[in-house]
């Protein structure tokens, strides 16, 4: 059967007229990369509500998926907690998968031809963020933004962790965190009076009636189809499309291009509640007694457009003091020993489930959560950043005398304790932690020495006794008409 040209084949070559110097270890790095993808699209296949999967037997540390149509999967089974690469080859009936994108095509379920261009591009976004680690500078970074750069594979658990549908060999090198470049802004003119702003926009980023609203190079060739009057250097950071001005703000910039999961927007709605939910935010974190820091949002600003807005954030090493460094816990990738990891468990499910208490559900997985470390590595205090996606229950606010903003709308308002629980557990417990940990058996470790000195809430209690929500994200690539999160139910260590 003759196939097309395959997404590594085709990042080789651009790669190399682009950087040819880069080339043999790129070539090096795609068996690790298709490994690393195939386990987590196994995870997916294992631990998901798929229709067309009737029934799943395990036996001899082996694991069958029975399809509806009489085909079955064979692989190890899987710990869905595990963040190495330990599948190497999956079976359908006789046949032997390596490349996770073609035992998509050839499983051939409802969507299964675009999910799979979309693992074969992570494969090979992800053996080229692989291949340019050598260069990696030695020694301990020295800036917030050289930590965030450290993360090569993405996201933890996602299939297509390192998917950049739309940005060619030469941009991913130009605009990727794990390629360690500068990236100029472009700083687009937008006459004042037809802008939303919420905050305080600087006279910095003004000139006379007009806002200079930074955008994404990419953005401006591919959307835009525009140029700024000049530009700003900024260091990118893990979300790709939010950067690090040198010893200013984070700036968060509209970026139209699907990573991961979605396309990512700057809605008009969050530039309309960015002043007011920052200052809910400072509140809310002030009832953690100094566990917990939220970024503020300095200043948004958008043409009424989603593809044309930005906003400001304060940056995280605002809240290390003395001999202190903050550090995303993405980056934060084990070995750790059982007394660190029960240590920042502890801390970041003190600092959660009290939030939660109150009736706020951070998002808090290991891009958006933070750890200020001391001089000895030990987590001291959480910092959290980019509040766009968390959950505000107004009937929990309201009995510990908390008003909600009155602009707070939509999405982010919600009194379903299952959509609260699923927010941060499904984030900060299957994902931060889990990912932290490496691994079921030491994510149970560090949560049973955490939550004995926990107050046992109904929400401890709920993670406790009941399965991990998680979303389900090869669920959610396989169904791209069905709007919204979805989710799965993960075994819990602790039960």
């Amino acid at each position: 059967m003759h196939r097309p040209p395959t997404a590594d084949a085709e990042v080789a070559a651009e790669l190399a007229a682009e950087r040819p110097g880069l080339e043999p270890r790129y070539r090096a790095a795609l068996p690790g990369a298709r490994a690393a993808v195939l386990t987590r699209l196994w995870r997916g296949l294992a631990h998901e509500p798929l229709p067309w999967i009737t029934r799943r037997g395990e036996r001899g540390g082996r694991l069958t998926l029975h399809l509806a149509d009489g085909r079955r999967l064979h692989g190890p089974a899987p710990d869905p907690y595990a963040t190495d690469a330990y599948v190497t080859v999956v079976h359908l009936d006789h046949v032997a998968y390596e490349r996770p994108e073609r035992l998509m095509t050839d499983l051939a379920v409802p969507h299964a031809a675009g999910f799979a261009t979309e693992l074969g591009h992570s494969v090979a976004s992800l053996a080229l963020s692989r291949a340019g680690q050598e260069e990696r500078p030695e020694g301990r970074p020295a800036h917030g933004w050289e930590w965030e750069q450290r993360v090569v594979d993405g996201h933890p658990y996602h299939p297509c962790c390192r998917s950049r549908p739309g940005f060619s060999v030469a941009e991913q090198l130009a605009y990727a965190p794990e390629h360690r470049p500068v990236v100029d802004l472009e700083l687009l003119p937008v006459p004042a009076a037809g802008c939303l702003v919420s905050g305080d926009w600087p006279g910095w980023l003004r000139d006379g009636e007009r806002l200079l609203l930074p955008v994404h190079p990419w953005q401006a060739a591919h959307v835009l189809k525009r140029t700024g009057e000049t530009t700003l250097a900024a260091h990118p950071l893990m979300a790709l499309r939010t950067l690090a001005l040198p010893g200013g703000p984070h700036v968060k910039t509209a970026l139209s291009a699907r990573l991961t999961s979605s396309v990512r927007d700057i809605s008009v709605g969050s530039v309309r509640m960015a002043a007011s939910l920052s200052a809910f935010g400072e509140r809310i974190a002030a009832r953690t007694d100094g566990l917990l820091h939220i970024t503020r949002t300095l200043g948004a600003a958008t043409a009424h457009s989603p593809d044309l807005a930005a906003q400001l954030r304060e940056a995280p090493e605002v809240y290390a003091g003395p001999g202190e460094e903050v550090v995303p816990v993405a980056a934060l990738a084990g070995p750790h020993s059982p007394d660190w990891l029960a240590d920042f468990a502890r801390l970041a499910l003190g600092a959660g489930l009290r939030l939660l208490e109150l009736g706020v559900a951070l998002e808090a997985h290991g891009q958006n959560l933070l750890v200020v470390l001391g001089p000895g590595g030990e987590p001291r205090r959480l910092v959290y950043r980019d509040l766009a996606d968390i959950r505000v229950g107004p009937a929990r606010l309201a009995r510990h005398g908390i008003a909600v903003p009155g602009d707070l709308a939509g999405r982010i308002v919600t009194d379903d304790v299952t959509a609260l629980r699923r927010k941060l557990f499904g984030s900060l417990v299957a994902g931060a932690l889990a990912a932290t940990a490496g691994g079921g058996p030491a994510l149970a470790g560090a949560l049973e020495a955490a939550v004995r000195d926990l107050p046992r809430t109904p929400d401890l209690v709920a993670l406790c006794q009941e399965p991990l929500p998680a979303k389900a994200l090869t669920s959610m690539r396989l169904s791209p008409d069905v709007p919204g999160d979805q989710w799965t139910r993960l075994p819990n260590p602790l039960v």
